[in-house]
């Protein structure tokens, strides 16, 4: 749509007011609404102002100042507020130089669009992001000076076989045996269906919803792939109309990696592929019926993947899922339908159009617009240098030897690896002017102060049950 003809379906909706949303640096989605009355043509280049400061790693107080452009083409109403409100996405501009904000992240994921066009290799970028998540009953945590905890529960947990639930009928799901039963063991069929019917009112297009394999309710719905930017955009609406629909039930939705000890955690395949026009560029006739271009571009996701996990696995509970010898893929290698490789190349149809990788280490606690952006140049950077992937591992990697992984390299094991490998490893970001280095510095000061820091100064309660008695 236009401006025109967003005001007009404004109008036709009965919206009173718009709702304008952008992602913080780090992946959150924020808001402010203005009434209908102050909406016309003219909002669409002049924008409105807010306070860039308040913003979690943006501007200082002292150029605090900011403008959010409305983006007539997302132009959607939203499916939860009382009050018919249209929703927009915005673009963020500085309001003195007039030019898109750096560290925006959908200005970053633009970016990234323009510079694959600019290289000739292809014109559209598509991902197909598959977020895991939890859905529970109750969630309590706390920490202080004195005292840190966390309290979990789900009807549907394992560790409430024994509980009286007046009367309980035990169809509880055991740990890591949560793939796919039918109720009355999977408890959440019903609000899943309701989160993916909310997902289509907003033109998002679902190929399938299930429980995923741990108990307490995790689960999963696929959307079906789109180009870079348009899939940040709907992650965004993903996870927003999740923890909604959760939350009008009384129930809490996270896509926190890995918040139950002992059992799986939450990932984010993403499968991705470039095509030119209508022609897709990853068939070819090599290994698993690829080409050159796709295992070039496979090569350099495993080159870069330790500081890729900076933007993909960004979080310090990142690295409580990416542990060796557990069921997230650790191990920098591919193969076609192995999924205990880091990079996979998924075999369920030999058609052409199908022909795409998947990079299962990512993790829904990340920002989509910088993950996607981050792999999409990793994988360019990989074409335009010609890298070699060299042989695939098909072999399930979890029961190789020690001798057998020593020449296998694998993620970093904590967020405090993550950073210091984008640090050193960031100049294929810096292509197009996609990512900068003050993009790239703020990434990492922010995360090493806030995060890694204030980590390093809390005992963990697991240390009283080690070393109490030292």
């Amino acid at each position: 749509m236009n401006p025109k003809q967003v005001l007009k379906f404004a109008k036709d909706q009965g919206a009173v007011c718009v709702d304008l949303r952008f992602c913080d640096f780090f992946g959150s989605w924020q808001h402010f609404t203005v009434p209908m009355s102050e909406m016309n043509e003219g909002v669409f280049k002049d924008g409105f102002g807010f306070d860039g400061s308040s913003i979690r790693g943006w501007k200082t107080i002292d150029a605090s100042d900011m403008l959010v452009i409305p983006s007539p083409a997302t132009a959607v109403m939203d499916p939860f507020f009382e009050h018919p409100t249209l929703v927009m996405m915005g673009n963020i501009i500085d309001p003195v130089t007039k030019e898109e904000y750096s560290r925006c992240p959908r200005t970053i994921a633009h970016k990234a669009e323009a510079y694959l066009k600019s290289t000739k290799l292809g014109d559209t970028a598509y991902f197909g992001p598959e977020p895991e998540f939890f859905v529970f009953d109750d969630v309590r945590y706390d920490n202080n000076a004195h005292s840190a905890y966390y309290l979990l529960d789900s009807v549907e947990a394992i560790w409430n076989s024994g509980r009286d639930e007046e009367p309980n009928t035990s169809h509880k799901i055991r740990h890591k045996e949560g793939y796919i039963p039918c109720p009355p063991s999977d408890a959440m069929q019903d609000l899943r269906q309701e989160m993916v019917s909310v997902m289509e009112q907003v033109g998002i297009i679902v190929e399938r919803q299930h429980h995923e394999v741990a108990t307490a309710g995790q689960a999963e719905i696929d959307m079906r792939f789109n180009s870079l930017v348009k899939m940040g955009d709907q992650l965004s609406w993903y996870k927003y109309i999740i923890k909604q629909v959760a939350q009008r039930h009384g129930l809490s939705a996270t896509f926190m990696p890995k918040p139950i000890f002992g059992d799986n955690g939450s990932g984010m395949h993403c499968h991705q592929s470039i095509w030119k026009g209508n022609k897709p560029l990853f068939a070819g006739k090599g290994y698993a019926g690829m080409s050159d271009m796709a295992m070039h571009y496979i090569a350099g996701i495993l080159k870069h993947a330790r500081s890729i996990a900076a933007f993909s696995n960004p979080t310090s509970n990142s690295y409580r899922r990416l542990v060796p010898g557990f069921e997230a893929p650790v191990n920098l290698a591919y193969s076609s339908r192995n999924r205990s490789a880091s990079v996979r190349i998924p075999m369920y149809s030999q058609s052409p159009k199908a022909k795409r990788i998947e990079v299962r280490f990512p993790d829904p606690s990340a920002n989509g617009y910088l993950a996607f952006s981050a792999m999409l140049m990793a994988g360019l950077d990989g074409i335009k240098n010609k890298l070699d992937p060299g042989d695939p591992l098909d072999k399930n990697i979890y029961s190789l030897t020690p001798e057998e992984l020593s020449n296998v390299p694998s993620m970093p094991g904590s967020l405090e690896e993550a950073l210091e490998a984008l640090q050193e490893d960031h100049e294929f970001l810096l292509q197009g002017d996609v990512f900068t280095e003050d993009v790239i510095e703020t990434w990492i000061d922010y995360k090493m102060e806030n995060e890694i820091g204030e980590l390093r100064l809390r005992p963990h309660p697991y240390e009283f049950y080690l070393h109490y008695d030292c």
